[in-house]
């Protein structure tokens, strides 16, 4: 016990920043302008949840979720940190429920109101996961391969995933389906909270703003 208590959490983090970060700037640079077409796919994604067409929106996204496992994880991340062959195993995962929700219509709200409470929530997290996370790094002063980009990088597919899934889910589907994208996030977090980066905060911001969507639409839809 007394070992165990003796680990920090540095200790889980077998990288450096400008590793991880390097590791970023690489799968932006590999896969560009792969991009493009990713992020254009996150808009339709977004707009088709917004127009109440939720197992398009979730058909369209499961295999972004299958990409980002085997370019990002499998292939690249499982170098550096001994769990990321999991954590891609979790990302497959969550694209076959995606493709499951798709299929039978489980868990679809296709009633919600764009100005309720959580849709705004949701919308206002995928923008940012779509939007506001790729422009981070160049308007920091970092290069365009360094931006993190929906359907090529992890975090802003989670970001992005969390927003989609507050606006065309409820009830229990909409708690499993934020499972995998939350955990990632704070996963994240953490490990950018031990490479003194300033994302960390933020991804726990988004978390926290889920949360309370969350609650928020379980609640409503009580009603």
């Amino acid at each position: 016990m007394n070992a165990w208590t003796s680990y920090r959490l540095q200790d889980f983090i077998p990288f450096t920043a400008e590793v991880y970060f390097r590791l970023l700037e690489r799968v932006g640079e590999t896969f560009w302008p792969l991009h493009l077409l990713t992020l254009a796919l996150g808009a339709a994604t977004l707009v088709l949840a917004l127009k109440h067409h939720p197992r398009l929106a979730c058909l369209l996204t499961a295999p972004i979720w299958a990409f980002v496992a085997v370019t990002f994880f499998f292939q690249r991340y499982a170098a550096l940190n001994w769990a990321g062959g999991y954590v891609g195993n979790a990302f497959i995962a969550q694209a076959v429920l995606l493709v499951v929700m798709a299929l039978t219509g489980w868990g679809m709200d296709k009633a919600s109101r764009r100005t309720s409470l959580p849709v705004v929530m949701g919308t206002a997290i995928a923008l940012y996961g779509l939007i506001i996370m790729p422009l981070t790094a160049p308007l920091s002063g970092g290069s365009w391969y360094q931006a993190e980009v929906f359907g090529i990088h992890a975090d802003p597919t989670a970001v992005t995933t969390l927003g989609l899934v507050l606006i065309m889910l409820r009830g229990v589907a909409l708690w499993i389906a934020a499972i995998i994208p939350a955990l990632w996030l704070a996963i994240s977090g953490l490990t950018l909270q031990v490479l003194d980066s300033t994302g960390a905060a933020v991804l726990f911001a988004v978390l926290a703003v889920a949360l309370v969507g969350l609650i928020w639409k379980s609640i409503e839809s009580k009603r």
